[in-house]
């Protein structure tokens, strides 16, 4: 059996992230994979160096017909039985490029974004697919209610799955504060905190910020240095420059604005705790490579947040959704009772690392294939 992953671009994303894993970890597979992208990007070099076939198949200007042309002859001639889609436009194209052929159909939805598009395109990217696989059980439930499924349901939850060995192989070390620097920082009161996310929709890092705020005005002895790690995003830097103002604007001077980071497995080993704040999510693997990371966190009450870490107790502390006065107090008891947040976040990092292992998440796709 063999597996053609297809990809938008290979620019750094939760996707990208997830199938650079699965090549990684190829020899764990039963089946054979390949991957087909229409642009490069951050990962270009290092899914090449895999050592599995990539292969670069992009549309040119008003040649759309050419390229399902060119995707048929490629997925005919590598022998692919199945196709999995990392958007659901690439399982629409692929449709249309396998007419007349036996090759199925696999796409995984990594956000809600896909509910927001036209009727029909919903109707004609459920049509195109054998499986569409969800990331949790939330996730799946949304798109039931959004596609009104009653009796055919092809939709299965298959957890994303993290490579652990990223986290246990890395340099004990925090690395310089500001983007592109590369020496070591150490923080002005010895206690860390982190969170992890680009500045987009979804992420609410200045209800974070709000909180920390609040930290220092209830109580001065409650030292911390913070550390946003993610990018400004061009599409909506209004969210990046927001919170830096803010921090700005409060005197905030244990803030830190990383920017993108290659090293965040060496970044969370360093850290007393995790902070995570969202507006919307469908898994949170930031959150969980913190918890595998034996980190302490602190995270929003969103329902799937919930779903994917477990019950609260003192290593996973829930606050109310948007409300820093919440985030405040939990982060302030994380603090206080730190070497109890530590010891129980110890335990919690067996769990997850069995629960999401890239090897689990393999075993869970080939079970998805095998059926088709």
């Amino acid at each position: 059996m063999k597996v053609a992953y297809l990809f938008g671009s290979l620019n750094r994303g939760g996707a990208e992230t997830l199938v650079l894993d699965v090549f990684k970890n190829a020899s764990k597979a039963s089946f054979e994979m390949i991957g087909i992208h229409r642009k490069g990007g951050a990962y270009q070099d290092e899914f090449y160096a895999t050592g599995k076939k990539m292969i670069q198949c992009a549309p040119k200007r008003f040649c759309f017909v050419r390229y399902l042309l060119r995707l048929r002859r490629i997925l005919l001639s590598e022998k692919v039985n199945i196709v999995h889609a990392q958007q659901s436009i690439d399982s629409v194209y692929t449709r249309l490029a396998t007419i007349g052929t036996s090759i199925k159909i696999v796409t995984t939805f990594h956000g809600h974004s896909f509910a927001e598009a036209a009727w029909w395109f919903r109707k004609a990217t459920y049509c195109a697919n054998e499986r569409i696989l969800c990331v949790s059980e939330y996730q799946k439930r949304y798109f039931e209610q959004k596609w009104k499924l009653g009796g055919e349901n092809k939709l299965e939850v298959v957890y994303n799955g993290i490579d652990f060995t990223k986290i246990d192989g890395v340099q004990c070390k925090v690395y310089g504060v500001k983007e592109g620097k590369s020496e070591e920082v150490r923080g002005k009161s010895g206690m860390k905190l982190a969170m992890v996310g680009n500045f987009v929709k979804g992420r609410s890092q200045i209800v974070v910020a709000q909180a920390l705020n609040k930290l220092k005005i209830a109580d001065c002895r409650l030292k911390i240095d913070f550390y946003f790690i993610g990018c400004r995003d061009d599409s909506e830097p209004e969210r990046y420059d927001e919170c830096v103002k803010y921090c700005e604007e409060k005197g905030l001077e244990n803030v830190h604005f990383m920017g993108g980071r290659g090293d965040v497995p060496a970044l969370l080993k360093q850290m007393d705790g995790f902070v995570y704040s969202t507006e919307h999510d469908t898994f949170g693997i930031a959150v969980i490579e913190a918890i595998a990371a034996g980190v302490p966190v602190v995270v929003n009450d969103w329902p799937v947040m919930k779903e994917v870490c477990g019950e609260e107790n003192a290593g996973v502390r829930y606050f109310k959704t948007d409300d820093s006065d919440d985030a405040a107090a939990k982060i302030a008891a994380l603090i206080v009772e730190i070497e109890e947040s530590k010891k129980v976040a110890k335990g919690n990092a067996k769990i997850v690392r069995t629960k999401y292992s890239i090897e689990q998440h393999i075993e869970n796709l080939e079970k998805i294939y095998k059926m088709l």
